[in-house]
């Protein structure tokens, strides 16, 4: 039953009923704006205020008021009317003090902060005796109605190679050889080394997790030297070669070569190592190595973009699982369980969804940069 009929007749016409209707359909409409425009199609259908409160989530005298604003102005008497809010307790003179601090570095302007916070801003308005005193909480709100946050900071990089015609080849080539069908004699290998990793045995044994205990780890620890991890890894099964070693040099890097020209297939007669600009990836011995094994073959990635050497997200893999928690009696008790680490991860190797557009950003910004010629 439709009950008692409603005393507000409300009557639309076609434009008016579409654009209440698109109001309730869109999904940016906001919720009481949406509510009203339901209530008026009830309404104009027939049904009781009771009925249409109920339908819509509203009290009925609410949707009595609704209606009287709708017959009075229309689709605009729907929407909320501005409200005045309490006034303003500082002069605008403080917000224009503020903003300019905020736009300042401090320690251009006497104090020895790196960057300001709301607290150390309301801090310095009241030493300069623009206010008397003034809250940290009002300080946000004011910055934040000029889009400021001084507390953050954005790193940006000035090249020291220019971003010209040859980046765009690098980035373009190194894409092309990672997304690229390979012949049955070709392998991509990426290949670097994680350094410095420490067994850092605590001084109290470690606790294993327990109901409402998370894993317990003391925080003292004894220092017992630091391990080099060398790992290689095949961009399209996802295999790990890899050996531990307690020195960085060319000679400890020879020998991952060597672990890999002794394991990788003979039948493959193309190997494409990918390497940053180390110094030890570049040395004599290392050149002398690989004129002396013709198979394989470097390809140095451009300055800056070591993120696009595939092996440096199989080494946050290993921080995550395998380092988070550090404590090893000794630098051989981490080299095996480092190894151990490789054979399971081998066991279910996969390779990285790596596709064309990885680099599309760094791309985007080397295309919206002009064009440098190269160097005559």
């Amino acid at each position: 039953m439709r009950g008692r009929r409603s005393a507000w007749t409300i009557t639309l016409d076609s434009p008016t009923r579409t654009t209440l209707q698109q109001w309730l359909q869109r999904r940016k409409t906001p919720v009481g704006v949406a509510r009203r425009a339901h209530a008026m199609l009830l309404l104009e259908q027939g049904h009781s205020s009771a009925q249409t409160a109920t339908w819509v989530g509203l009290a009925a005298y609410h949707v009595r008021k609704w209606a009287k604003r709708f017959q009075e102005s229309g689709m605009a008497g729907l929407r909320e009317k501005p409200r005045p809010g309490r006034p303003p307790v500082f002069a605008p003179e403080v917000a224009l003090h503020l903003v300019k601090l905020a736009c300042e570095r401090p320690d251009h302007v006497g104090s020895s902060l790196s960057q300001w916070d709301c607290p150390e801003l309301a801090r310095r308005l009241k030493a300069d005796g623009v206010v008397s005193t003034i809250s940290a909480d009002t300080i946000e709100r004011i910055l934040r109605s000029h889009k400021l946050k001084p507390w953050r900071h954005h790193l940006w990089l000035s090249p020291d190679v220019p971003r010209d015609q040859h980046f765009a080849q690098q980035v373009s080539a190194l894409v092309d050889l990672y997304t690229r069908p390979l012949a049955d004699e070709e392998m991509v290998v990426c290949a670097d080394e994680k350094t410095n990793l420490q067994p850092r045995p605590r001084k109290a044994p470690t606790l294993p997790t327990r109901p409402s205990q998370p894993t317990r780890l003391e925080h003292g620890y004894q220092r017992a030297g630091a391990l080099h991890l060398f790992a290689a890894f095949d961009t399209r099964t996802g295999k790990i070669y890899a050996r531990t070693e307690v020195r960085k040099r060319q000679k400890e890097f020879i020998a991952l070569l060597t672990q890999l020209d002794r394991e990788i297939p003979p039948s493959i007669r193309r190997i494409f190592l990918v390497l940053d600009n180390s110094s030890v990836h570049k040395g004599k011995q290392v050149r002398a190595w690989l004129q002396a094994h013709p198979r394989f073959g470097c390809w140095f990635l451009p300055v800056h973009c070591s993120w696009m050497n595939q092996i440096e997200q199989w080494f946050s893999i290993v921080q995550r699982k395998r380092l988070r928690i550090s404590d090893f009696t000794d630098l051989d008790h981490l080299a095996e369980r480092l190894m151990a680490f490789v054979a399971e991860w081998n066991a279910h190797a996969h390779p990285f969804n790596w596709s064309t557009k990885s680099a599309a950003k760094v791309m985007a910004k080397y295309q919206a940069q002009p064009i440098l010629a190269p160097a005559a």
